[in-house]
C-alpha cells in the first residue's frame, strides 16, 4: 500500500508554476494576478481564501480580495464581478461558495467571464470541458486528475466507481476520466444516495474516488484488494482533544481500508492541497491564454 502525498506533490507543482513565473519577471513581464471574492464570514470559506492567498505567494502571483458583509446585495456583488471582468491586471478570479441565501449562486456563477473562470464553474467552460475543448476545469478533478498521473496510476480499461454527483467534483471526474486521455480510458460509474446495491458497485472497482461528504462511509468490505481509492471528503468533526475543537474526516474509513489498497490518499493532505494548486494551474493558463486565446 502507497500513501498518496498529495502535500509532497502540490509542492512539486507550486515550485514548478514559481520558476515559469521568475522567468517570467526575469524578462520584465507583469505577474500573473488572482482575484478572490468573500461575501461574509463562513470560517471554512475565511480559511480556503486565507490558503488560496498564501500558495499565490509561494507561486510568485499577485493576488487580491475583495471582502463583503453578507447584506450585500446582489446587484452590488454582480457591479463587483463586472470590475473583475473588466480589469486587465486580473487574469481570473474566483467567487468562493457558498453565498448568502438571497444572492442566486447561478447568477454569480454565469457573470463571471469564462475567460477568468479559474474556478472552472461557468456552464461555457463545463461545456467545452464535457465535449473535450480546452476549457478550465474545476479544481478538484483538475487535482484529482494529477494525482493519478504523477504517481503513475494505470487507468486506461479500468472501472471507476465515483462516489457523490456534485456539479463541482463527481460529475466533471466522471466526464474526464471515460474522455480519450492519460488519465483517461475508464469506465466509469457514478454512485449517489439512490443507487441500490452500492456495496456490490464499488467491490468491482480498480478506482473508488469516494466526493459523498459523509464521514467513513466508505469502509473495508466495499473495496476490492489493490483498489486505488481517492478521498475527497474534507468533514469537520467535533473532537474535544482537538485545539481546534474539530478534526477532518474524510469518506474513506482509512485506517480499516487503507491495507487493503495499492494507492490511497489521506485526509489531510491528500486531495487538499491537489485542489489549491489547481486552481494557480489555472490562474497561469489564463495568464499565459491558453484556453482562449487572446
Amino acid at each position: 500500500m502507497q500513501i498518496i502525498d498529495g502535500r509532497r506533490i502540490a509542492a512539486e507543482i507550486k515550485a514548478e508554476i514559481r520558476a515559469e513565473v521568475e522567468q517570467l519577471a526575469a524578462e520584465g513581464k507583469r505577474l500573473p494576478q488572482l482575484a478572490a471574492i468573500i461575501v461574509g464570514s463562513d470560517g471554512a470559506s475565511q480559511t480556503y481564501v486565507a490558503n488560496k492567498e498564501k500558495a499565490c505567494g509561494e507561486c510568485g502571483f499577485k493576488s487580491q480580495v475583495l471582502r463583503f458583509a453578507d447584506s450585500i446585495t446582489e446587484k452590488e456583488l454582480l457591479d463587483a464581478i463586472a470590475r473583475l471582468n473588466a480589469d486587465g491586471e486580473v487574469d481570473g478570479f474566483i467567487v468562493q461558495l457558498p453565498l448568502p441565501r438571497h444572492i442566486s449562486e447561478q447568477r454569480v456563477v454565469e457573470a463571471i467571464d469564462p475567460k477568468k473562470d479559474v474556478d472552472g464553474f461557468h456552464p461555457v467552460n463545463v461545456g467545452r470541458m464535457t465535449i473535450g475543448l480546452p476549457a478550465y476545469v474545476s479544481a478538484t478533478p483538475a487535482g484529482i486528475k494529477e494525482l493519478l498521473l504523477r504517481c503513475g496510476i494505470a487507468t486506461s480499461g479500468k472501472r471507476c466507481v465515483v462516489l457523490g454527483r456534485s456539479n463541482i467534483v463527481g460529475r466533471p471526474l466522471m466526464n474526464l476520466l471515460s474522455q480519450k486521455d492519460t488519465p483517461g480510458d475508464c469506465t466509469v460509474t457514478v454512485c449517489h444516495s439512490r443507487t441500490r446495491n452500492i456495496k456490490e458497485i464499488c467491490r468491482t472497482a480498480d478506482i473508488i474516488v469516494a466526493a459523498l461528504g459523509s464521514p467513513e462511509f466508505l469502509t473495508a468490505d466495499m473495496v476490492a484488494d489493490g483498489a486505488v481509492v481517492i478521498d475527497v471528503g474534507t468533514t469537520r468533526v467535533p473532537a474535544a482533544d482537538a485545539k481546534s475543537g474539530f478534526r477532518l474526516k474524510g469518506d474513506v474509513k482509512y485506517d480499516e481500508v487503507a491495507p487493503k489498497c495499492s494507492y490511497i490518499t489521506p485526509v489531510p493532505g491528500g486531495v487538499g492541497p491537489m485542489t489549491i494548486v489547481s486552481l494557480m494551474k489555472n490562474t497561469l493558463k489564463a495568464y499565459k491564454k491558453e484556453v482562449y486565446g487572446s
